[in-house]
């Protein structure tokens, strides 16, 4: 069975799929991008600033599906521009401390609402 992940403390779904799938002890959040979830725009500021965002975002969805960061073993972050990698990563280690999850990182032409990062992740409950 799925359980579909739904939370107002992420972002809306702004196309026709979920924020996340439960199945038995597996999370699959979709990808998270800087949107405030309170007005749906993209958050002001520079990429730390974004990533910032998406991990709030991440975290919202995964605690809705009873998850945590913690429980994460793998996520995906995708770049606009890997210049921003650092930044990025000085962020993400904020918020993953340790017991770190796998993770693959790549550039792509380009992401939803032409924002800087979007991460998705799959926990383990």
């Amino acid at each position: 069975m799925k359980e579909i992940i739904s939370t107002q403390k992420a972002p809306q779904a702004i196309g026709p799929y979920s924020q996340g799938i439960k199945t038995g002890n597996l999370v699959f959040t979709s990808g998270q991008i800087p949107l405030d979830p309170s007005t749906g725009e993209v958050v002001t500021g520079d990429i730390k600033a974004q990533a910032k965002q998406v991990l709030e975002n991440l975290q919202a969805v995964l605690s809705e599906a009873g998850a945590s960061l913690e429980n994460v073993v793998k996520t995906t972050v995708f770049i606009a521009d890997m210049n921003d990698f650092a930044a990025i990563n000085q962020v993400y280690a904020e918020y993953f401390t340790s017991n770190f999850p796998a993770r693959s990182c790549v550039q792509v032409a380009r992401l939803p609402k032409d924002v800087g990062v979007e991460i998705e992740a799959i926990a383990l409950i």
